[in-house]
């Protein structure tokens, strides 16, 4: 025994030498396989080790997208509704193309937030061709406010949750710069608010009430039609001078969304009291034809001389005078909101003109020396929109007449961006006869209007060519400002030179309106959500049981001391730089 365990410890001593030379193996087929076995597996551990945070981090990119399939409706939501309501008998979730388009709509807003938050978080805006943050708006953090109810809507509810909590713990407007108050209600006070109606979340409300009180010098002025800027520190308000130092009508009439949802959640009436002043101010100067010239005297509360638009600058006045009206439900007590409205419309058909040959229908501008421009901005595209709202509550004759207007107009809009060789609208357009629609401003900033507007026509007509429209328009988004870094602008839509900044609204507005294109009408159903400019949805909450009179009129010996608004020497392409109206 003792021998042949020698003998063994000798054979197993002489066999290490062996099973280290190649030759052992090429006599062994199955043994050199199963070497091979082992070294693959070894390796693939140890890289997957290495790679393991880069896997995880794209599963949870897959298990987010997978999630696209069915829209869940959340109770704190509560999106009950009929999806038939608006007349959308065909309108189905489950219908494979619809359900397709939302999902790669779903999958470009997660692209666009990935790489804000990886790139620019906390910062009001990325820049993704150099990835990094740019704060135009006072570093508040403008995207993540304007894209809270998109991620909540969407369904993106850990993005949700980590911008909910950056708003708790870093949101504070105690600074020193000096504020649009347009600007900063349309994005972060409208978000703050409808975040609080998505979700029930009172910090929403507290923050959007904090926002308010540092806003409300604003309408310190003698008339109480508010100055455009505030410094947030200090409180000091102000107008610019390329203005002639009046106010613009978009920007004082486009905050009563906003602070009357904020009076009515709040149960202070000094927000609403302070933005309905404006309106009757208005009202006591409405001119005949309710189209009123874009700049106002604060001190005066009267038009001074300026272009009468329903783009840059004039556009959300108009937009404001239908939504209040729908926000309170309809009654008695916002009824003076839809007559102003239909008012305006009637101005308005008075601009309406047909090109030639093709007859493309346009808005034209009045100059403040009553001539008649032919031209129209791509942010006027919200109008289709619009006239289809106004068609509820409207006779009969009114409403087919708005619906045929409506739908005349967004013909035009989705030929803005067709017109062009990158599928891309421009800023501005021109009409000239026997030449229909020329290119004049060739940049394009991500806008959402005109998408806006083909949401509206499908939940009202039903028609699938609308979400064609849409949908061609998202896919020239995706190839023509899609980055690896987030989502950017063109410079020149005929060239498709890129620009450096993703707009917060295009996450807010144009693929929020996109999403909602191709979702059920229960999804924000009209007719318990109205939108605000920024498309943040806001509660319909009726108002009943207050009392209706117009202020006390202004004295005639307030001087009219800005009255020559005839000099300013801006340009309109300038001008909606400046005050990017309609948002």
């Amino acid at each position: 025994m003792k021998e042949m365990a020698r003998s063994s410890r000798a054979s197993s001593r002489l066999s290490w030498p062996r099973i280290l030379h190649p030759l052992y193996y090429l006599r062994r087929p199955r043994r050199l396989f199963i070497l091979l076995g082992f070294f693959l597996a070894t390796t693939f551990l140890l890289w997957n080790q290495h790679k393991l945070p880069v896997l995880q981090q794209q599963q949870q990119q897959v298990d987010e997208l997978s999630s696209i399939l069915i829209y869940k409706v959340t109770k704190d939501m509560e999106f009950a509704g009929d999806a038939n309501k608006l007349g959308n008998e065909s309108d189905s979730e489950h219908d494979p193309v619809t359900v397709r388009r939302r999902q790669q709509v779903k999958a470009a807003m997660l692209h666009a937030w990935s790489s804000y938050e990886k790139y620019a978080w906390g910062f009001d805006e990325l820049q993704p061709q150099s990835k990094q943050g740019i704060n135009e708006f006072g570093g508040f953090g403008a995207t993540i406010v304007d894209s809270l109810d998109t991620l909540y809507i969407m369904g993106l509810q850990k993005q949700f949750q980590r911008a909910r909590d950056w708003v708790a713990e870093h949101l504070v407007f105690n600074k020193n710069y000096e504020a649009s108050v347009f600007e900063t209600t349309i994005r972060l006070l409208g978000g703050l608010l409808s975040s609080y109606d998505l979700t029930g979340d009172m910090m929403f409300l507290h923050k959007a009430e904090q926002l308010a009180e540092q806003l409300m010098p604003a309408w310190d002025s003698p008339s109480g039609i508010p100055y455009n800027k505030i410094n947030m520190q200090s409180q000091h308000t102000s107008n610019s001078d390329w203005a002639g130092a009046s106010s613009t009508l978009a920007d004082l009439g486009t905050e009563q969304l906003e602070f009357i949802g904020l009076s009515q959640r709040t149960g202070n009436p000094k927000f609403k009291q302070r933005v309905e002043k404006v309106i009757m101010q208005l009202r006591k100067v409405f001119p005949s034809d309710g189209l009123l010239p874009i700049y106002i005297n604060p001190n005066s509360g009267k038009p001074t001389a300026g272009k009468i638009t329903f783009g840059a600058m004039g556009d959300s006045f108009y937009e404001y005078l239908l939504k209040v009206w729908i926000q309170g439900n309809k009654t008695e007590v916002v009824k003076h909101y839809r007559e102003m409205w239909e008012q305006s419309m009637e101005g308005m058909m008075g601009l309406i003109m047909k090109s030639s040959p093709s007859g493309y229908t346009f808005i034209a501008e009045r100059t403040s020396r009553d001539a008649i421009r032919k031209k129209m901005d791509e942010l006027a595209c919200f109008a289709p929109g619009m006239l289809t709202l106004g068609t509820e509550g409207a006779s009969p004759e009114k409403a087919s007449k708005y619906l045929e207007l409506a739908k005349e107009l967004a013909w035009t809009c989705y030929n803005f961006y067709m017109s062009t060789p990158t599928k891309l609208a421009g800023e501005e357009y021109y009409f000239t006869d026997g030449n229909d629609m020329s290119l004049r401003t060739k940049y394009n900033l991500l806008r959402p209007e005109t998408v806006e507007s083909l949401m509206y026509l499908w939940r009202k007509t039903g028609d699938p060519k609308y979400r064609d429209w849409g949908w061609n328009i998202f896919q020239a988004f995706e190839l023509q400002s899609r980055t690896p870094f987030g989502y950017v602008g063109l410079k020149d839509v005929t060239t498709g030179r890129q620009d450096n900044r993703m707009q917060s609204y295009f996450l807010a507005e144009t693929l929020k309106y996109l999403y909602l294109l191709f979702s059920p009408s229960s999804v924000i159903p009209l007719d318990e959500w109205v939108f605000n400019t920024e498309a943040h949805p806001l509660r319909i909450i009726p108002r009943v049981h207050e009392p209706v009179s117009l202020e006390e009129e202004i004295p005639e010996e307030v001087i009219d001391t800005d009255a020559q608004t005839d000099s300013i020497l801006i340009s309109d392409a300038e001008a909606a730089e400046r005050s990017r109206s309609g948002g």
